[in-house]
């Protein structure tokens, strides 16, 4: 779609008129393109309340440094230029003096410019509707084929020995890879073409999820009973951790992917109330496909013994591939190839480089320190941050510690699974309250609203803990109830901050950076993990809740004070949010 700039043109002529309103009738904005002096002049200021129809316009890139104006080549000698003067949110809509109307018929050409209702209708309209219902399905069937194998393996492996520690490594070293190669294949997919890079990233995750299966199958069926030691020596082992690492990375390749760079092309990046529903749709999708892929492979179990159910996902996986394969070529035609973006010559030759093994420890080394590099010059790095600081939460959440801790207090496993059901149904309903929440307050406001409410609850949920009740039943259900209902604010939170991240990081740039930040939050989590097995008593809870309450805030305090003290790069950026413009009025 074509991507124009609108730009006003301010001169100053002793013949030049003042001009200000609409056309009588439908309101029109003419500009004549054959005119010599406004071929001879463009400027590069944008007017921030000037709205025109029909026309995709493009804010990214509109703020460049005032010598660039020194740029323009002079006026022709006798030139005048009509001065357009907006005043309010629209253009007024009184018609133009009689005397002056033939002048301005003669001068303009016709742009029809929206009114405020006519542009909130906009803002709520993808700019390609059919390629966003073709990317939920690209999404929900690659997302659930995921969600099942990710349940699948730790099955398999829990069956085939008791101990949790081979679990734990190969979920360590699936980490470990997002950390070190999320960088250089975030950098790698911004100079590679969107499909070509999709169907090869797709071909990637199923032959090693292919493999891992192969490898798991075979344990258990020629694998006896074996110590922990000689497990971790064996070389079917080692082939599954090596094939789960690279499986969990271009896993998390094609989430960056569609999640902070399709969905921003198809939603159109200046219509912030699509892209919030369309972030929503997708956070649906993701919860609904872990919950579905769980008790998939769980009925599954109940029926089959587990050999013939891994061989039944093994035969998912094989016709995945080219049902995803179609759903992105589809993603592309329907979307009139918004995803075939232009590259530079210079790309091919990057390309080239990143994938020399010769050069792989080079090139990882480089892009981390790439990647770090523009990471922390993005405006919006406060936003992203605070993403990372949500991932040191893993007292205060449900999961294998929560869990733990449930368990080892007695606490019944109805109450447990109920929870844990709560949480997720809190998650599934902030899906919509984010988007509804951006479009009354706007993004920014949603995002801190979403941060403090959680950071709030879980300080509840602490304060409960510390009181040391919780062997009464009311006390329980408080400190459960808290952190049930603080999964609203920190989900919310994750579908505003991917759409602030969206908005203020360069389409050339989305996957590094997204794969950037997804490598950050793994060393978090990492680092979480290792304090946990360094406080592996369940006495020692409270110090983890502490840290989860502590990153919490800390986020909220943090976006809360970006928020509050905005530099002009901000403002610039975030032009339409309602928070700007009532600061501007």
């Amino acid at each position: 779609m074509g991507m124009v700039t609108a730009a006003a043109l301010l001169a100053s002529s002793p013949q030049t008129p003042l001009v200000r309103g609409y056309l009588t009738g439908l309101p029109r904005l003419r500009l004549r393109p054959s005119s010599p002096c406004v071929s001879a002049l463009r400027s590069n200021n944008f007017v921030q309340r000037c709205y025109i129809a029909n026309v995709e316009v493009d804010v990214s890139n509109v703020n460049k440094e005032e010598s660039a104006f020194d740029d323009h080549p002079s006026l022709p000698p006798g030139c005048s230029i009509p001065v357009v003067n907006i005043l309010g949110d629209v253009l007024d809509s009184s018609p133009f003096p009689p005397h002056d109307s033939t002048q301005h018929h003669a001068d303009f050409e016709e742009l029809p410019v929206l009114s405020e209702g006519e542009q909130q209708t906009l803002a709520a309209t993808p700019a390609h509707p059919a390629g966003l219902y073709a990317l939920y399905a690209s999404y929900l069937f690659g997302n659930l084929v995921e969600q099942l194998w990710n349940f699948a393996w730790p099955a398999a492996l829990a069956i085939l020995h008791p101990s949790l520690l081979p679990v734990a490594i190969v979920g360590f070293f699936g980490k470990l890879s997002v950390f070190l190669g999320a960088p250089i294949v975030g950098k790698l997919m911004d100079h590679f073409p969107r499909i070509p890079m999709y169907t090869g990233l797709n071909a990637v995750q199923v032959a090693t999820q292919l493999v891992s299966a192969a490898m798991v199958i075979y344990a258990l069926k020629n694998a006896g009973r074996t110590s922990t030691s000689d497990l971790l020596l064996r070389p079917w082992f080692i082939v599954l951790v090596i094939a789960g690492a690279v499986e969990r990375l271009a896993g998390l390749a094609l989430g960056v992917s569609m999640e902070r760079d399709w969905v921003v092309l198809l939603a159109g990046t200046n219509r912030p109330v699509a892209l919030a529903q369309a972030n929503a749709m997708l956070n649906r999708l993701d919860l609904l496909c872990e919950t579905v892929g769980a008790s998939v492979f769980g009925l599954l179990l109940t029926k089959y013994d587990i050999v013939t159910c891994l061989k039944v996902s093994s035969a998912l996986m094989i016709c995945s591939f080219p049902i995803l394969v179609m759903l992105g070529q589809l993603i592309n035609s329907v979307s009139c190839h918004a995803l075939d973006s232009s590259r530079t010559p210079s790309d091919e030759s990057i390309c080239a480089d990143l994938l020399d093994v010769r050069k792989i420890v080079q090139n990882g080394l480089s892009s981390i320190k790439h990647g770090w590099n523009e990471y922390k010059q993005q405006t919006v790095l406060p936003a992203s941050v605070a993403t990372v600081f949500l991932n040191f939460n893993v007292a205060l959440a449900p999961g294998a510690i929560m869990t733990a801790l449930l368990m080892h207090r007695g606490i019944s496993p109805s109450i447990v699974g109920a929870f844990s059901g709560l949480c997720s149904v809190m998650g599934l309903v902030a899906t919509f309250i984010s988007s509804s929440l951006v479009k009354r307050v706007g993004i920014l406001k949603a995002g801190a609203a979403g941060l403090i409410f959680q950071a709030s609850l879980l300080s509840i949920a602490l304060t409960v803990y510390w009181a040391g009740s919780m062997s009464q039943r009311t006390p329980l259900l408080i400190f459960l109830a808290s952190i049930a209902l603080s999964r609203l604010g920190h989900m919310s939170y994750d579908v505003v901050g991917t759409q602030i991240i969206q908005t203020g990081v360069p389409a050339s740039k989305a996957n590094l950076i997204g794969g950037m930040e997804v490598s950050i939050a793994s060393l978090a989590e990492l680092v979480m993990l290792a304090m946990a097995i360094v406080a592996n008593d369940v006495s020692h809870f409270g110090f983890l809740a502490i840290l989860s309450v502590s990153s919490v805030a800390g986020a909220a305090w943090m976006f809360c004070r970006w928020l509050g003290n905005p530099t002009d790069e901000q403002r610039e950026l975030f032009i339409f949010d309602p928070h700007f413009q009532l600061q501007a009025t």
